[in-house]
């Protein structure tokens, strides 16, 4: 904030005036000196030093306000992106989906039961999303990140997964049939009560994956896969998973 000082005031018009050294100054010096006296009285006018601090004043009380309705500005925010979400359902394209949807991720909204079934999300990040009992049926979302999601419950049959991050993600009692994971990075995953009916698992990592309770893996395609904890490839071949260089 400027402090305004009190001014000193102007010295005589002829003290100043004796000073001058050609007389073709004069005007400009009366013109000046004019101006100082203007100066000196506005300078100490306690009306113009009051208007300033009203001036400061005021820019404080907008920023208490910016400050109290932030959180109304965060709630349309994301009352703007659910209808993004919701107005495009059921219709392919990404429809300005993928931008709501990673907005409200990382404003760290729980994403619960949203429905992208066919969108193109190509690309989403949403590390450590809430996507339980989601539904990503037909979804193209390959070389994606989900590290740490969880899709618990969530419909993910016949979804692009191809080439996604996946590391620690939680997949109990989740629907995978006929999902594209190829090339995925599924370690750590935990596919307790899962189903992986003809699920492409192709080149996929499933370094560490929780396996034991996986609920179905009939036709699904095991060749190729990296770091296959141990045990498992016996046990998914004896369950109907099949290891073939195509799908069909």
């Amino acid at each position: 904030m400027r402090v305004l000082t009190p001014r000193e005031r102007p010295e005589p018009f002829a003290d100043g005036l004796s000073r001058l050294k050609h007389k073709w100054t004069v005007p400009f010096f009366a013109f000046d000196w004019v101006w100082e006296w203007v100066a000196y009285f506005l300078g100490n006018w306690k009306f113009l030093e009051v208007l300033e601090y009203l001036g400061s004043f005021s820019v404080l009380i907008a920023v208490l306000f910016y400050f109290s309705e932030s959180g109304d500005r965060i709630k349309q925010k994301h009352y703007q992106a659910w209808q993004v979400i919701n107005t495009a359902q059921g219709k392919g394209g990404s429809g300005g989906r993928l931008d709501a949807l990673q907005e409200l991720n990382s404003d760290h909204v729980p994403l619960v039961g949203v429905d992208v079934s066919g969108a193109f999300l190509q690309g989403i990040d949403l590390q450590g999303a809430k996507l339980l009992r989601s539904n990503f049926n037909a979804a193209d979302v390959r070389n994606s990140d989900f590290r740490g999601a969880d899709f618990t419950d969530a419909n993910l049959s016949s979804a692009n997964f191809r080439d996604s991050q996946l590391q620690s993600a939680q997949f109990r009692g989740a629907r995978l049939d006929d999902g594209d994971f190829t090339g995925a990075n599924l370690a750590a995953a935990d596919l307790a009560g899962a189903s992986l009916d003809a699920a492409d698992l192709r080149g996929a990592n499933l370094k560490d994956i929780r396996w034991q309770n996986i609920s179905s893996l009939k036709g699904a395609n095991v060749r190729d896969v990296t770091n296959p904890p141990d045990g498992f490839m016996a046990w998914a071949l004896k369950h109907g998973a099949v290891a073939v260089a195509s799908q069909n």
